[in-house]
This record gives C-alpha cells, structure tokens and sequence, in this order.
C-alpha cells in the first residue's frame, strides 16, 4: 500500500508518463524499475453476450419480425473472433476480428471498434480463435 505522492514520484523518477496503468505499477515501496520495458496493456471492454428479444416490433408495438431459431451457423456465432485468408476476390487479404453471421454462410468482419472490416466472406474462409465470451480484447 502507498499514497498518491509515493506514487507520482515512483512515476517521476523513473520517466513514465502518467497513466492508470502504469500509476499502478509505481504504487508503493517496492516499485519495479519500468524504464527500459516494453508496456502494452490489454483492453477488455463488455459487450454482452446478445438480447433475449424474441420479435422486433414497429412504432405500434406490433410483432414486425421473429428471431432465428438458431443461434451457430456453420460453427460459428456472431462475436466469435475469427481469421479469415480470402484468396480472391473483390478484397484479397487476411482479416482477423469479430464475425457477425447470416445464415447464407456470408459473413461480416468487424475490429475492435466496431467497423466493418471486410464484407461478405464466406464461412470456408473462416477460421475460429476464440468462442465469444461477452468481452472484446485488444492492445494499445
């Protein structure tokens, strides 16, 4: 345990700039000597594991459209990370991030922030990294 000057001069004396990260690395006595580390912090951000909402419905509050009855469409669920290595095409290239399925086999990836990164890629090109677990990685 230490206090905030303790800290901000654990901080100081080593030359690190301040961040909540490394501010809780320069907490206390026994303070490690962070110069010359490399320091990438990983990022978890919740995004939740989707909705329980059973039919979309209009201005009225009528029932407009149902849900699928499934959830996994050729092994894959929407969130999962994935690689893709599309070989040809309109976008050739490699993508790796978060799948959003259609039952088409057709899928839409998307980074870390949320934008598309590559559109209409078939699920053969697909490869999965990690089942969603409700969290969103990434590094600095």
């Amino acid at each position: 345990m230490g206090t905030g000057g303790r800290t901000k001069y654990n901080r100081t004396q080593q030359g690190l700039p301040k961040a909540h990260h490394l501010d809780a690395a320069c907490v206390g006595a026994s303070t490690p000597d962070l110069k010359n580390t490399y320091i990438n912090p990983l990022e978890i951000r919740a995004v939740g594991r989707g909705n329980r909402q059973m039919a979309r419905v209009d201005s009225f509050g009528f029932p407009k459209g149902h849900r699928a009855q499934t959830k996994i469409y050729f092994g894959f669920q929407t969130g999962d990370i994935v690689k893709a290595v599309v070989p040809d095409g309109k976008h050739p290239g490699i993508y790796v991030g978060a799948v959003a399925i259609r039952a088409s086999g057709y899928f839409d990836i998307k980074d870390v922030g949320g934008k598309v990164i590559a559109q209409g890629v078939k699920h053969q090109y697909c490869r999965l990294l990690q089942h969603i677990d409700g969290y969103m990685y990434s590094t600095r």
